[in-house]
């Protein structure tokens, strides 16, 4: 790869990188829809099962409701979670992914992450607005059965008139052994009431992470309408905002976890909110809220399957067909809430088949990385063993270029036409040079994300006691203070990828400043030791996968360029003796 490849690459990064930026900042935002809005189609479903839904209510004991005084917590465990429900407001308060490891804290991943007394997973406020205070009464528990979990209370509502209506409120969990699990909102009024609420995911998903060392891990504001889906990262800006489309579920993802909240039905539902409000010790909250459109009923069931789990196409796609869950959905789409490159998505399914084939054969996804690495480099190597030779075919006849620039200096059509001819002549395609340069691009676009978010990585040891888990750094040694940029992890791979480098830019001569004087050698010297040096610090925590990748490739593509080298140099050998 030579310095106009390297310098390509670089700036379509920047450029890529840019747009994203310039157009979240200058997007202009949506104008917020009123608050009070009822919706006559909803009313009508309503009334029309009212009878049914106030005979539900009663069959589960919502009408008698007992003084509660203390907070109890509820454990349910089932083979995939263990949850722990509080009669606080009927809120989750942790969600722990038990076959899956915080390799942190050794203990299941907990999705529940940043809780606090005016905040928690599943948390209802009986208004419309987003910064509305949370339920934060204490509720009677029943447990109807081994699966059912139920939360009641009474409460007065006064509405805007002055009259007072006597509300029982209740929230219904039901658990499978699934990721997934049912929550159901229930109001029974004895008059016809103005029922809304917002209902909230948790505060934060974990696994814990501190996004000032964790450059690779985000969290994103995650919808689908039914078409589309939106994924939106969320800042670091602490603010509400708003999102006033239609969908058919939304929630909040992490590099390899997610909350989707999906409601049985979406024409029930208003706005959304997503939130980055920094609540508890300077960690941000990363939280969707959902806003429930107005209605006036006397009776109303609103039923939600709520997503808590891995962000993988293995566990989602399952929901796409009834027989394959235990809650027989179907067509919920879940896999469009997964990390892709969009319109490249097609070339990372295919290296992610590569990658799994020969996972299937050697059993280890570190080896799986290099064995891919290498065979994407020799597949390449004949396209770009030819860039280089052209080069040479360009200097061959670079004495005819200049000799038609000269003559047809004041005619530019002619001149292209004549310098059409002059290539033809000698079989060259100005073009030639630009495919390697762009398929390079793609793959390596695609590859970056792939090992950045391919969750078979996470927790998957490549060499024990080096590189235990490829979705993160590597770790030879923990020191007892932070070090700014670096954190507290002594780091090798960081080290063999500068070097890799470095060795590749020595022999790739773009360091090769002899003939170069001024800044023309200065920007050569940038390239040949800034830039290594700069993508050191960037991706020094980096997931390790990652940087194999980019070692590997580095140290292959070294030896195909010591191979090209040698070819050129007999090609100018040949070239030399044929002027001679």
């Amino acid at each position: 790869m030579n310095k106009n490849t390297i310098i390509a690459i670089v700036l379509s990064t920047v450029v890529v990188v840019a747009s994203i930026i310039l157009q979240s900042r200058f997007m202009p935002k949506t104008p917020a829809k009123p608050e009070n809005q009822v919706t006559e189609n909803v009313v009508a479903d309503s009334e029309k099962n009212a009878e049914e839904v106030s005979e539900e209510i009663k069959n589960f004991g919502v009408k008698s409701v007992n003084e509660v005084t203390e907070e109890k917590q509820i454990t349910v465990k089932t083979s995939k979670t263990e949850v722990v429900l509080t009669n606080k407001g009927g809120d989750i308060v942790s969600y722990k992914l038990t076959d899956h490891i915080d390799v942190d804290t050794k203990d299941g991943v907990q999705m529940v992450d940043n809780v606090s007394d005016f905040n928690r997973a599943c948390a209802v406020a009986l208004s419309s607005k987003y910064n509305a205070k949370i339920v934060n009464d204490l509720f009677s528990f029943s447990q109807p059965d081994e699966k059912t979990y139920l939360f009641t209370k009474n409460f007065v509502v006064t509405d805007e008139d002055g009259k007072n209506h006597k509300v029982t409120f209740g929230k219904r969990y039901t658990f499978e052994d699934d990721y997934m699990f049912k929550l159901e909102i229930l109001f029974h009024s004895d008059d016809e009431t103005e029922f809304v609420y917002t209902l909230r995911t948790s505060p934060q998903i974990g696994p814990h992470f501190n996004p000032k060392l964790n450059r690779y891990e985000n969290r994103q504001f995650i919808s689908f309408n039914g078409n589309k889906a939106k994924r939106q990262i969320i800042g670091s800006k602490p603010e509400f905002k708003l999102y006033n489309k239609d969908y058919l579920w939304n929630g909040i993802g992490g590099k390899y976890f997610e909350e989707i909240l999906i409601p049985e039905n979406a024409s029930s539902m208003d706005y959304s909110y997503y939130s980055n409000i920094v609540e508890v010790n300077n960690y941000a909250n990363a939280q969707a809220i959902v806003v429930r459109k107005p209605v006036k009923s006397t009776d109303v069931k609103d039923t939600y399957y709520m997503y808590f789990g891995p962000r993988n196409e293995k566990d989602l796609k399952i929901y796409n067909s009834a027989e394959k869950n235990v809650w027989n959905l179907s067509g919920l789409r879940l896999t469009e809430s997964l990390n892709s490159n969009g319109w490249l998505g097609w070339l990372e399914t295919i290296l992610k088949w590569i990658m799994e084939v020969i996972n299937k054969v050697v059993h280890n996804w570190g080896v799986s990385i290099i064995i891919m690495t290498i065979l994407i480099k020799l597949a390449m190597f004949p396209v770009t063993k030819k860039q280089s030779m052209s080069t040479l075919k360009m200097q061959e006849i670079q004495p005819k270029v200049q000799a038609v620039q000269n003559k047809y200096k004041d005619n530019p059509q002619r001149m292209q036409q004549e310098m059409a001819k002059v290539y033809q002549e000698v079989g060259y395609n100005p073009m030639s040079g630009c495919l390697p340069m762009i398929v390079q691009f793609l793959i390596l676009w695609s590859m970056y994300n792939l090992f950045n978010n391919y969750f078979e990585f996470r927790g998957s040891s490549f060499i024990p006691h080096w590189i235990e888990d490829l979705s993160s750094g590597d770790s030879l040694y923990v020191f007892k203070f932070n070090i700014p940029f670096f954190g507290n992890h002594l780091r090798i791979l960081p080290f063999i990828y500068l070097a890799s480098q470095l060795f590749f830019g020595k022999i790739t001569n773009m360091g090769g400043t002899a003939g170069a004087t001024g800044s023309s050698q200065a920007q050569m010297k940038m390239m040949m030791y800034g830039m290594p040096i700069l993508f050191f610090v960037l991706f020094y925590n980096a997931p390790s996968g990652l940087l194999l990748y980019w070692t590997v490739s580095n140290i292959f593509q070294m030896i195909q360029q010591i191979i090209i080298n040698k070819a050129m140099k007999s090609k100018k050998a040949e070239i030399s003796r044929r002027k001679k």
